[in-house]
């Protein structure tokens, strides 16, 4: 049975196949100017941003919906980044990986008819195994997921990694399996008891190099629902469409990897205070006082990925980060937690000075009281997933002080941004707002 579904699954992607390999034939084999991954201190990163496009089966005013979704890339030996998916390479071997991942699920319900019933921010979390033998184009994978209420779900997957020249293609066949919980919430909309099914996708992803380390994204995608989905009350139509266009800056595709790299990690400690001013005011000084005063303390790790971009001397990181939202009169103590790149760049004027600018995800798993009474004036409803924005201005204190005590040691002052990216994303509840907090910090490079 496994070499009859090989077979199909060959012949109905030999044009595309045929495609790479002439174009391997075509394109001479470069020599070797790159040091090993051994050698390589330089992990794989990068940061993008799209639109996307999808039609919605639901009965509704909206049939076309659409989403700007940030993305997210990085991979070394033990944990990875990959657009909307994430997670840990449990074992690696030759032909196969065993992963503990989470992946972003886009739910196309009509803005106008179902928001309030269903959640439409999605992170499932699961086990995959990927499968491809030999270094092949042809790849396989299978995994088990659940959201956070664990109802299941189940993608098989078989796809085609197709490189040639400034052209990689991966077209694809996915089988989705899902439990009766599943179909019922997301597609009986938890009124309709519709059972188990299955959905089946035909697509494909695009990436092409526009210059240097800036890539041009696209997917297209096609889903049949299945006989279970379609039977809901709620649905009205059997295919679903998305159509993904959007671009990237990811390393390693003309930058040399370094053997070392100078960009020390780092320990970040701040204390913030909350203010009901928009970014804008802020950066332009006109702020106002949180009257009930809520603060956060926050910790952030610097992971160092490289010292320039493009050609700049810019140093980038990785960083996760946890802050602790303090109790105060309106509202309980809870923790918000984040992953985000951030790049700095240091000018003497007459000190040693950086700017910052991060960016990434949000999640607080308790919506702060300054964001809460945001979404309540605006009659919406807060999301825990939010994109998050870290500007910043440090100055070098041992420089600056002549201590060599402090040697490493950086004082500075930073905002800490949550928002829904002007109601333009699904991925953070279609929301317009979200809460801003000016932060004071000490960061230390070891």
């Amino acid at each position: 049975m496994k070499k009859i579904i090989k077979s199909i699954f060959l012949l109905a992607l030999s044009p595309v196949y045929a495609f790479q390999v002439l174009a391997q034939e075509a394109v001479p084999p470069q020599p070797n100017e790159t040091p090993s991954v051994l050698e390589c201190k330089e992990q794989k990163w990068g940061i993008g941003f799209g639109v996307r496009v999808a039609s919605s089966p639901f009965k509704g005013d909206s049939s076309t919906l659409h989403d700007l979704v940030p993305l997210l890339y990085y991979e070394d030996e033990y944990l990875y980044l990959d657009g909307l998916e994430g997670g840990v390479k449990l074992l690696s071997r030759d032909d196969w990986q065993l992963r503990l991942l989470a992946r972003w699920r886009f739910f196309d319900v009509p803005d106008d008819a179902y928001d309030a019933q269903i959640d439409t921010d999605v992170l499932d979390w699961g086990l995959q195994l990927h499968y491809q033998p030999n270094q092949d184009p042809l790849y396989f994978e299978v995994d088990i997921m659940a959201d956070e209420r664990q109802r299941l779900s189940s993608n098989w997957r078989a796809g085609l990694e197709i490189n040639g020249g400034p052209v990689a293609v991966n077209p694809y066949l996915n089988l989705r399996f899902k439990d009766g919980r599943f179909n019922d919430y997301y597609y009986g909309l938890s009124m309709d008891d519709i059972g188990a099914g299955m959905d089946i996708s035909v697509g494909v992803e695009a990436r092409y190099h526009l210059f240097d380390d800036v890539f041009l994204l696209g997917s297209l995608e096609a889903t049949w629902l299945g006989d279970a989905a379609r039977d809901s009350f709620y649905v009205e139509d059997d295919f679903q469409n998305n159509i993904f266009l959007g671009i990237s800056y990811q390393n390693g595709s003309t930058t040399i990897c370094k053997s070392a790299i100078d960009a020390k990690p780092y320990i970040r400690v701040a204390q913030g205070w909350a203010t009901a001013s928009d970014l804008s005011d802020i950066i332009t000084f006109n702020r106002e006082r949180d009257t009930d005063n809520n603060q956060l303390t926050s910790i952030f790790y610097g992971h160092p990925l490289a010292d320039d971009l493009f050609g700049m001397p810019i140093k980038t990181y990785l960083t996760p980060g946890v802050a602790w939202h303090w109790n105060s009169g309106p509202q309980e103590s809870g923790q918000e937690y984040i992953l985000a790149f951030k790049s700095y760049y240091t000018f003497a004027w007459p000190f040693t000075w950086r700017l910052g600018i991060g960016e990434g995800l949000s999640y607080a798993a308790e919506i702060s009281h300054i964001e809460q009474v945001e979404m309540d004036d605006k009659e919406l409803k807060a999301s825990k997933w939010l994109l998050f924005l870290d500007l910043s201005l440090d100055i070098d204190l041992g420089q600056t002080l002549a201590i060599e005590a402090l040697d490493d040691v950086w004082l500075g002052y930073s905002i800490h941004h949550r928002s829904g990216i002007f109601g333009s994303s699904s991925m953070f509840g279609d929301i317009k707002g979200g809460s801003n907090y000016n932060s004071v910090y000490l960061q230390y490079h070891f």
